[in-house]
């Protein structure tokens, strides 16, 4: 079928666009440019264009993104203390909007009139893609093969047969099926014997980070550094993002830090269940938290914890182009202002634990914590407050002692 539209596909070589890129020339007849962003993923991108081209595709454009994904969408992410349902530090959310930005970028360029992604019709990555691209060009056309009434491919059983019939290198056999993505910040795995919630991650599932039972028998510290919220040292030696993440991926690793095994809520209502190592993000989450313990006052660091569940789901949601983060990276920059200082931290078995914390703008004070009275603090003054804190109590005690 014949077709002169140029479509931009955003192309990773996994098993799913690895079919959608000849799929959609072989059904449409579609001039495909293939885009890959290099977020971290290792050597999953080496001969990528060359496979592109091969399965199809009229050009190849791949870009390093790692600096702009760190200091423009991680580092936010991370001042915001953003995690969704209590484990998953959104690795693969977070990638999505800046992927979503340079494909629009590459269409624009191209003289493409569609976009296209290989996200399924009961995954979050569908909106994710869609709400980035309406957001950031309206006008473009999206195609999304798995929701194509033409698209047969509906299986990864199916996707791996269509793969071998055309020559399509992959990774993934019928015995080895985990999806998975992976990025500088983290990897997930899922599907499979995943699938099924009573069945233990297998050992040999994580790929960045050893197995709890086969981390060292010896604890390691790492003490880091912040400026406003943004992590600018490591064990007292300046250090870029990107430089630091990987970094931290190989200690945290070591000791099987960062590994999450959670069946969460999709947006599109059903659950799922995911295997996460983020062992690099979990040593920098926790580094941050301590350290807004010690430099955020209370009712700004109680309303934060608020913000920050807005803010993960804004994230996991595909929002990060909405007016309303946009404003709420305004009200977190304000109160990272004074979150600079070092945190040391214990890696152990799994384990990150916070071992010392010190900053200039701390507004812990030895002399107001210790049990010890002194003239710093007038203990009767609480006699006053807790009197007019409790009155509310108090008087619905009693008026609810006199009905009986």
């Amino acid at each position: 079928m014949a077709n002169t539209e140029k479509v931009v596909l955003a192309y990773s070589g996994g098993l799913d666009t690895s079919v959608i890129l000849p799929w959609l020339k072989e059904t449409y007849g579609y001039d495909v440019v293939a885009f890959a962003a290099e977020l971290g993923q290792g050597s999953e991108l080496e001969g990528i264009k060359e496979k592109a081209m091969q399965s199809g595709a009229v050009e190849c454009v791949v870009k390093d993104l790692r600096k702009e994904f760190v200091e423009d969408y991680i580092w936010p992410m991370l001042k915001a203390g953003a995690v969704y349902e209590h484990d998953y530090l959104l690795g693969t959310s977070i990638a999505r909007p800046l992927i979503a930005k340079h494909q629009v970028e590459v269409a624009h360029a191209a003289g493409a009139t569609a976009v296209s992604h290989g996200a399924t019709g009961k995954g979050n990555d569908q909106v994710r893609f869609e709400l980035s691209f309406m957001a950031l060009d309206p006008e473009l056309k999206i195609i999304a093969p798995w929701k194509d009434p033409n698209f047969k491919l509906t299986s990864r059983e199916a996707a791996i047969d269509y793969a071998q019939q055309h020559n399509i290198p992959i990774e993934q056999s019928k015995k080895n099926i985990y999806s998975r993505d992976r990025n500088l910040w983290h990897i997930s795995h899922e599907g499979a014997d995943l699938e099924d919630p009573a069945n233990e991650p297998k050992d040999s599932i994580f790929t960045i980070s050893n197995p709890v039972s086969q981390a060292p028998d010896t604890a390691e510290y790492v003490e880091i550094g912040f400026e406003k919220g943004i992590p600018v040292s490591l064990d007292g030696k300046e250090i870029d993002g990107v430089s630091l993440i990987e970094r931290l991926n190989e200690i945290g690793g070591k000791h099987a830090v960062g590994q999450a095994d959670l069946v969460e809520n999709r947006l599109v209502g059903m659950k799922s269940r995911g295997v996460y190592e983020t062992p690099g993000g979990t040593i920098l989450m926790t580094a941050h938290k301590v350290l807004e313990t010690l430099t955020l006052e209370r009712e700004t660091m109680h309303y934060k914890q608020q913000v920050a569940l807005k803010y993960a789901e804004l994230v996991y949601y595909g929002q990060w182009f909405s007016p309303l983060r946009e404003a709420l990276d305004a009200f977190v920059d304000k109160t990272q202002e004074n979150v600079s200082g070092s945190v040391r931290l214990k890696l152990f078995k799994g384990q990150c634990t916070p071992a010392g914390t010190r900053s200039p703008n701390s507004l812990y004070r030895s002399d107001l914590a210790s049990f010890k009275m002194g003239a710093e603090y007038d203990s009767t003054d609480a006699n006053g407050f807790i009197r007019l804190f409790g009155l509310p109590m108090k008087v619905h005690a009693a008026v609810n002692r006199s009905k009986k």
